[in-house]
């Protein structure tokens, strides 16, 4: 059913592309309410407007905290016109009819993102503004109601098209555009309150993606990849590159030491720690030359021209660095499309999130190495091969389950992922450190789970491994154990279990 607009209240922070619409309800003959700010800005566009004042018979109050909470305010907006009663305790209470509510909310998120100042945050939690549209969008059958300035050219087209009239679709579309808009603005305030990063799916500044994991899906961002990290060159990161640069940014947080990684399809292919950049580069990149083709690369530490140099003789979608330096920079810039990211600081997700079944499924962020260091085979590990196993059980962690990563002075030389037996991940481990030519004698092996039998240590063994490290809970720990202590082979046993599916 058409409704036509005879009267409106106006109360907005922000007022740019307000005149517009404005000067349009004017020659549509509406009359207008206002507010503060808003009405003197109505003003000095020379149109008539009432304040809110003449219809609660109150002031502004409490510095501005109370203005338009009054039953003359609610009582308009949420008067149902088909009600007999509703309308005869408007008119009893001289109650105007408010067709068209155009509120917008205080800047909460961008205070915070401003300032540290409580008091200054708490002053742009709004109160008015949520309760106003809300109550608008409930009766979305007789009222308008525009929450976002970004409607005004939408609403503007409406009204001069269809004479100051709107359809009942059109008002329903406005309410439920209203009603994410205030989901999203609580969803702020709690995360500010929690210290929580909860994402806000209804969220219409979402970044729209070329397309999602493959070219017939449409994929989406959600967030401010901004505060993340500066890019410095190349195009706009694809929904894959998004997945592989978190994965990137994960793992490679996990180290202190001059480190180099690379990802492909989310799984780390080549990750070395060494004295510089450009051997850790070197190493990593040895690891798995092949795999490396087209991934996604990530540093801890500024970015060199020597390395830049080593890195622009492979094809690479992306490389993430806290910073390069300006001939590194020259060096990687000469291919347009390449993506150079400097991260500004760390990701604060606590918590991950999937879809499926109807549903969420939510979990904490799988922080840590290990819970225990339990030297449960042959002998301790030594002092070097601890070091490999801690590097190692890091990589393995963001490897796909089933994983196994073999592990050398710090170097990933062979991993296996991604497989439906662990047996399997380790052959296949196995077979990448001798497809490039490393010497797995003294190597050292982690799995993100136990191993449900001892095959693994007894193949891992005939190969050179001598160290393994492992969560352990297995019902045959034992096996595995034992067949360690027979043949002086060390087993650390961490308590922690690392699956990722």
């Amino acid at each position: 059913m058409n409704k036509r607009i005879t009267s409106a209240l106006i109360s907005v922070f922000y007022k740019d592309g307000l005149d517009n619409i404005v000067k349009t309800l004017h020659s549509l003959g509406v009359i207008i309410y206002s507010t503060g700010g808003t009405q003197q800005f109505i003003e000095k566009l020379k149109i008539p407007v009432i304040p809110v004042e003449d219809i609660t018979t109150y002031p502004s109050i409490l510095g501005g905290r109370v203005k338009t909470l009054h039953p003359g305010v609610f009582g308009g907006i949420l008067g149902k016109r088909d009600d007999a009663q509703h309308l005869k305790e408007m008119k009893e209470y001289k109650i105007p009819e408010i067709d068209l509510v155009i509120v917008d909310l205080y800047p909460f998120e961008e205070t915070v993102a401003s300032t540290t100042d409580e008091k200054a945050i708490i002053e742009k939690i709004d109160i008015g503004g949520p309760s106003m549209i809300r109550a608008a969008a409930k009766n979305h059958k007789d009222v308008l109601v525009v929450a976002s300035k970004k409607d005004y050219t939408e609403v503007e087209k409406i009204l001069t098209e269809q004479k100051g009239e709107t359809t009942l679709a059109q008002r329903r579309d406005f309410a439920a555009r209203a009603f994410n808009i205030c989901t999203g603005y609580d969803l702020a305030i709690s995360n500010y309150f929690m210290q929580t990063e909860y994402f806000n799916p209804f969220d219409r500044n979402a970044t729209v993606l070329r397309y999602g994991e493959n070219p017939h899906q449409q994929g989406y961002y959600y967030g401010d990849i901004s505060k993340l990290f500066t890019q410095l060159n190349g195009k706009e990161l694809s929904y894959n590159n998004l997945v592989d640069v978190d994965a990137a940014v994960q793992l490679i947080s996990e180290f202190t030491e001059t480190t180099f990684a690379i990802i492909k399809h989310t799984n780390p292919c080549g990750i070395a720690s060494r004295n510089s950049v450009k051997e850790s580069w070197d190493a990593a990149l040895a690891g798995d030359p092949e795999s490396a083709f087209g991934g996604v690369l990530g540093c801890n530490k500024e970015i060199d021209k020597a390395t830049a140099e080593a890195i622009n003789e492979i094809f690479f979608e992306v490389l993430i660095a806290p910073s390069f330096s300006e001939d590194a920079l020259t060096v990687l810039r000469s291919k347009k499309n390449r993506i150079l990211l400097q991260q500004n600081g760390k990701a604060k997700n606590k918590f991950q999130y999937r879809s499926l079944l109807n549903g969420v499924l939510s979990q904490e962020i799988d922080e840590g190495n290990y819970i225990n260091w339990e030297d449960a085979g042959g002998r301790p590990a030594t002092d070097a091969e601890k070091k490999d196993l801690e590097f190692a059980n890091l990589v393995c962690k963001h490897l796909k389950s089933n994983a196994i990563a073999l592990v050398k002075n710090r170097q990933l030389i062979g991993k296996g992922c991604g497989q439906t037996s662990r047996i399997d991940s380790l052959r296949q481990s196995i077979e990448k450190a001798r497809q490039f030519n490393f010497n797995l004698d003294g190597a050292v092996l982690a799995s993100d789970a136990f191993f449900p039998f001892d095959d693994c240590v007894r193949m891992s063994h005939e190969a050179g491994i001598t160290s393994f490290i492992q969560p352990g809970g297995s019902i045959r720990d034992k096996d595995s154990i034992e067949y360690c202590k027979a043949n002086n082979l060390a087993m650390v046993m961490t308590g922690m279990r690392h699956f990722k599916h």
